[in-house]
């Protein structure tokens, strides 16, 4: 399990694909790998991959076809830099919300704001998704664990702060990017639930 609370920003330093698999190596801050064991799960830009093995600050991880196929994974290259955060454990603070690290689906940024002190993002989702998505409700974005804002058919948007910006790769984002969804569990639960009851929209 993850918080949501990005522990900082790492860099892919290579991809090796095969047939089916892309092995990553991506490098870490130093001070973020001390005592990563092989098998430990890291969440990289939201999606959750096992430790396949270090070589001091550089991991190592494995993505199967499926991972690549339903996350941004697939198109990442050298160089680029990816949202970490390695997993919560017993008695560490959730200052955001809890996530699994399986990704949903994928979002495209459709508009930058970025007045003084501030910036605002507009994502667009597939539209099956939409009715998970409620404004001051929780998502994920690229491992973090953020607060939507408005919400207009199948677009949201999000507002984030100086501190974000400067802890995440957000203020690298792009028109067009395209980022990792997971939908907040609780919120996925009632409403399939009630739409079971027969109370859905």
């Amino acid at each position: 399990m993850f918080t949501g609370i990005v522990q900082g920003v790492a860099v892919v330093e290579d991809i090796d694909a095969a047939p089916g698999l892309s092995s990553f190596a991506i490098r870490f801050p130093a001070d973020r790998v001390q005592g990563v064991t092989i098998g430990a799960s890291v969440s990289i830009d939201g999606t959750c991959l096992t430790v396949t093995r270090q070589e001091n600050d550089l991991l190592f991880f494995d993505a199967m076809q499926e991972t690549l196929r339903l996350t941004t994974l697939g198109a990442l290259t050298p160089g680029d830099r990816i949202n970490f955060e390695r997993a919560a454990r017993i008695g560490d603070e959730i200052g955001g919300h809890l996530l699994s690290g399986h990704v949903h689906t994928t979002a495209e940024v459709v508009a930058i704001d970025r007045p003084e002190n501030n910036c605002t993002l507009t994502f667009e989702v597939p539209e099956q998704w939409t009715k998970y998505i409620f404004p001051k409700g929780y998502i994920a974005i690229n491992g973090a664990s953020l607060t939507i804002g408005e919400v207009t058919g199948n677009r949201f948007n999000i507002h984030l702060i100086p501190e974000t910006l400067r802890a995440t790769t957000f203020a690298d984002i792009a028109l067009a990017d395209q980022v990792n969804i997971e939908i907040d569990s609780q919120t996925q639960t009632i409403v399939d639930t009630l739409a079971r009851l027969g109370y859905g929209g």
